[in-house]
């Protein structure tokens, strides 16, 4: 049985190996063509080629050879967010970075649906002359389809058909061509230009513009999310020369050696580009995707926008709730059945439901542990005018797990919280003949309470909006409802795949303002600014059960532009850096040279704890003997006034975490000077899981440069 499979060798290797493979091929009878799927020279040096376990076998006995990556798929993990970011056409971050102009922004996705009006090059400026990408032909594409918007595409799925899949016009294109939507709906999302009158079937209608509008578009498609495809779309985005990268995917990996994004981005970040990933849609800190610290991992924020219907049952009694019918529907004078006495009907179980007893009415469903679209199934089956669902699962519909499939939306529905559900079944058990008295959809509400929160699905670095994002999608199929035939190209969306975009579109207005920065400066002047409090001014808390977060859900905050562009300090890092944080990592020898790309490299005896991270994290397990201290060292980099002092402030510090800075204050003479410091954290009794406090350094003028300080018990 062949498999697909990533090496890694030294360069002075890999023209024998080739030839080594070159001949087995040809002794065998075998085109080599259907061997060798891709050599990297950027993100490794090394091949993809598909093997049986002999020939791999052999390979691996060569003294070249120094890793082996088996094939692994990974997971895909706005009219309105630019607003919500503070992002204003006349001041701030948009004019001082000239919307992202000449910032050229590598998507790796699923493709592009190029004739959307997010792709439109008017107001672009001309195509950067360092730029050495161009666009390939394909299915339903060619070059000419390119502009000074979509600058680059091309599509790498050699993997994937090695792998055994044979890619048909049923389940993609064979060309940079979308067919899934959403390498459309990220791309458009970071950088997209202005399309006005757009919504999803009604909803979130405005004008569509991404983060930054003025940058171009690189689309490196990858199809299904192929490990040997995605490393060849990383490797051409390098050769390219992209200025930022961006990973709305992650794969299942234990340890930067065997994780292939990683060693992708750390070639990337070598060569100063910024890389942003997703952090995967488990909130779990433990299986959070992306987590090198060379990347820019991102998880999911709400918004302070839902939308909703609203009913009036007969008595007066008013209640919103979450709905994404998509048509302005208004239902008045309706009976209410509930199947109180029998579990199965009250659940709206699969083919319980009597037509004679349902037909016209609006059905109210409780919570059920089968998915909501299961419910509407039976509901429509049965005959109901329309639907009421109760459940505290408070997953956006527009969340791929739980979203009602697009011919289920032919009934109008409304969910509610299990405690709203209350007030409505009382009424119904209490009254002969109960009604709805109006019924009203497409409903959208600003300035919601709290917001952010962190999304259910989130776990990051940083989080930014990732809940309910339009953007542009592939032309929909038509939807019957009712008389109406519905249509849409733009599409709500939720994950941390849809937040990865916002970061990288504030990534490239950084870069435009500050285009010395290196990628660990963007990062730091992110996560420094970011905030931790909700328009309730309170600590951001879950979208799930409401409690407070802490660091481990939403990172060091929900992201904040116009602030980073203007730090105060950075805590910068380059290649070096990771490189003596690798060797704390206590990789071996070949390990190490697979990473890194290199035979030889010097390592000084520095903790891991004194990567130049702007963030302490104490991680501690069940056999750590306490009390336990640890000194995390630190170096600032001045880039606001040339004359500043900073003192250094500690807050919402725990009972029994107990910190010191030292020195207490930071005093620069001039612009770019840099400055250390120790944190010390003494914990003298073992802990609950997550405590946490932050430090603060704050100037004269107003400057505020935030870190987390994170005790973890494992």
């Amino acid at each position: 049985m062949e498999m697909s499979f990533s090496h890694q060798i030294s360069p002075c290797a890999l023209y024998w190996l080739l030839l080594f493979l070159l001949g087995f091929h040809i002794q065998h009878g075998v085109d080599d063509k259907e061997l060798l799927l891709y050599s990297y020279n950027h993100v490794m040096h090394g091949f993809s080629a598909s093997l049986t376990p002999s020939q791999l076998s052999k390979i691996e006995k060569s003294p070249a050879h120094l890793a082996t990556y088996p094939e692994s798929f990974g997971k895909l993990s706005t009219t309105y967010t630019p607003k919500f970011l503070g992002l204003q056409q006349n001041f701030g971050m948009w004019p001082a970075a000239s919307y992202g102009e000449d910032v050229i922004v590598g998507i790796i996705d699923t493709g592009i649906w190029l004739e959307s009006e997010s792709f439109n090059d008017e107001g672009m400026s001309p195509v950067p002359q360092k730029w050495k990408g161009k666009c390939e032909n394909g299915t339903a594409f060619s070059p000419s389809n390119c502009n000074r918007k979509l600058i680059r595409a091309q599509s790498f799925s050699k993997g994937l058909q090695a792998a055994g899949t044979n890619i048909s016009k049923e389940l993609d294109f064979s060309s940079p061509r979308d067919f899934m939507g959403h390498g459309t709906h990220t791309a458009s999302t970071a950088m997209g230009n202005y399309g006005p009158g757009v919504s999803h079937l009604g909803y979130a209608r405005g004008t569509a513009i991404g983060v930054a509008p003025g940058a171009h578009l690189a689309m490196y498609k990858d199809g299904s999310g192929v490990a040997s495809d995605v490393l060849a779309g990383m490797e051409q985005a390098i050769l390219d020369g992209v200025d930022i990268m961006s990973l709305s995917l992650g794969f299942n990996n234990g340890s930067y050696f065997t994780d292939l994004v990683a060693l992708g981005s750390l070639s990337a970040i070598e060569k100063g580009i910024f890389v942003v990933c997703a952090a995967g849609n488990d909130r779990y800190f433990k299986t959070v995707d992306n987590v090198a610290p060379w990347i820019t991992t991102v998880g999911a924020g709400t918004l302070d926008r839902n939308f909703h219907a609203k009913m009036t049952l007969k008595n007066g009694v008013s209640i919103k709730g979450t709905s994404y019918f998509p048509e302005s529907v208004f239902i008045t004078d309706l009976p209410l059945y509930y199947g109180k006495d029998n579990v199965s009907k009250a659940i709206c179980k699969d083919r319980t439901l009597d037509r004679k007893e349902v037909a016209g009415k609006v059905v109210i469903c409780d919570y059920s542990r089968s998915n909501i679209s299961q419910q509407i199934e039976e509901v429509e089956r049965a005959g109901a005018y329309a639907a009421i669902f109760f459940t505290d699962l408070f997953l956006p519909l527009s969340y791929d797990k739980y979203i009602l499939p697009n011919d289920q939306y032919s009934i109008p529905s409304l969910i509610l919280p299990t405690g709203s559900g209350t007030l409505v079944k009382d009424y119904v058990t209490r009254v002969k003949n109960p009604k709805v008295k109006d019924m009203s959809f497409v409903l959208t509400r600003l300035g919601t309470k709290p917001a952010p929160q962190v999304a259910i699905f989130s776990s990051k670095d940083i989080i930014a909006p990732g809940v309910d994002i339009l953007a542009a999608y592939v032309p929909l199929k038509r939807i019957k409802v009712g008389n109406y035939d519905l249509v849409a190209d733009y599409k709500l969306m939720s994950g941390t795949s849809m937040a990865t975009p916002h970061v990288a579109g504030v990534g490239a207005l950084l870069k435009a303002v500050h285009p010395e920065w290196s990628p660990a400066a963007i990062r730091s002047a992110m996560m420094t600014t970011a905030y931790a409090m909700d328009n309730n001014g309170t600590i951001l808390k879950s979208e799930h059960t409401n409690d407070f977060g802490s660091p481990i859900e939403f990172g060091a905050g929900h992201i904040n532009p116009n602030k980073a562009m203007d730090p105060g300090l950075i805590y910068d890092m380059g290649f070096q850096d990771y490189i003596e944080f690798l060797c704390g990592v206590e990789h071996t020898k070949k390990q190490m040279s697979a990473l890194i790309r290199r035979t030889q490299w010097s390592c000084s005896n520095k903790s891991i704890h004194d990567l130049n991270y702007p963030s302490f994290t104490a991680a501690l397990t069940t056999k750590t003997i306490y009390p336990v201290a640890m000194n995390f060292s630190r170096v600032v980099t001045n880039v606001g006034n040339d004359k500043a002092v900073y003192r250094a402030q500690l807050e919402n510090i725990p009972t029994g975490l107990k910190i010191s800075v030292k020195p207490r204050t930071l005093t620069f003479t001039r612009k770019y000077q840099t400055r250390s410091f120790v944190v010390n954290i003494e914990l003298d009794r073992e802990f609950s899981k997550v405590i946490y406090g932050f430090l603060k350094w704050i100037d004269q003028d107003s400057h505020i440069v935030s870190s987390p300080i994170v005790a973890i018990n494992f």
